[in-house]
This record gives C-alpha cells, sequence and structure tokens, in this order.
C-alpha cells in the first residue's frame, strides 16, 4: 500500500503540465530526464497496483479454501452421522419386526426364542432391581452420615463459639 501510494505520488509529481512546460523550455535533456523519471514511476505504480491486486486475490483464495475445507470437515462428520443413525434405523427397524412376529406369534421356534428372551429380561429386571436396592440403601446411608457430619459442625460451631465469649470476657 505505500509502495502504491508513493508511485501515485511520483506519477502526479512527474506528469503535471507545469512540470512539463518548464522542462520543455528549459533544454531537451532535463526534458528527457523528467520523461524518464515520469516512466519510472508509471512502472512503479503498475507493479505495486498489479501487486497490490494479485495479494487481495490471494487472501480471497486463501480463505476460500479454508473456508471449503472447514465445510468438507463439517460435511464428512455429518455424513459419519447420517450413516450410523441409518444403521441405528435399519437395525431398530429388525428389531421391530422380530417383535411384531413373535407377539402375534408366527412359529414354535420363534415362540421359544421368544420366552427364552422374556426369561432373560425377567433375569435382568430383577437384577436390576436389587442393584436398585443397594445403591438406595447407600443413598440413605450416604444422607444420614451427612446429616450426623451437619449436626456434629453445627455442635462444634456452637462450642467454639462459646469458648471464644469466654476468652472475649477473659480478655
Amino acid at each position: 500500500l505505500v509502495l502504491f501510494a508513493d508511485a501515485v505520488r511520483e506519477v502526479r509529481k512527474y506528469s503535471s503540465v507545469h512540470v512539463n512546460e518548464k522542462a520543455a523550455n528549459v533544454n531537451s535533456s532535463a526534458f528527457d530526464h523528467i520523461q524518464m523519471k515520469l516512466f519510472r514511476s508509471q512502472r512503479n505504480l503498475y507493479l505495486s497496483g498489479f501487486s497490490l491486486f494479485l495479494w487481495l486475490v490471494l487472501r480471497r483464495t486463501v480463505t476460500l479454501l479454508t473456508q471449503l475445507a472447514k465445510e468438507m470437515a463439517s460435511h464428512a462428520a455429518l455424513e459419519t452421522q447420517v450413516n450410523d443413525a441409518t444403521e441405528a434405523a435399519k437395525k431398530y427397524m429388525a428389531e421391530n419386526e422380530r417383535l411384531h412376529e413373535a407377539l402375534s406369534g408366527k412359529g414354535n421356534g420363534k415362540k421359544k426364542e421368544s420366552d427364552r428372551t422374556e426369561e432373560k429380561l425377567k433375569e435382568e429386571v430383577e437384577h436390576l432391581k436389587a442393584e436398585l436396592q443397594k445403591t438406595s440403601n447407600a443413598f440413605h446411608k450416604a444422607k444420614t452420615e451427612v446429616a450426623a457430619v451437619k449436626k456434629q459442625s453445627e455442635g462444634l460451631r456452637r462450642e467454639y463459639d462459646h469458648l471464644m465469649k469466654e476468652f472475649e470476657q477473659l480478655q
């Protein structure tokens, strides 16, 4: 930007009509010298302007490439998420069909399989109930321990306050 601004300033300086008239009146070598400086300043103007333009184009290209990379990554993540959801939906639909067939009572082999599945589910429910009972007992035990600790800390606080009052009285 600085080079571009300097080149614009130089072109204005050497291309003004007033300077060209004075140079033409003085001598031809001075006129040639001013024309040479004008040519150089114009060359610098074009080079710096084109470089500035290319810098802007490259910057925009880099931002577009960065955005494209981010979008491609999000697209890939969404694609895997969709595939996982599709597979899960297919699995659930197949399981739903199997359960519908088991409920409708089609086939003796399916009934036996559904009876075994039902027994496993009942065992699992009993096991989960036992775990729930254990967790509930542990929770109640922890709750009572917290209450006991709170009572103990309250007693200690009262005792501390009482000792502080006695200490103040002794002071």
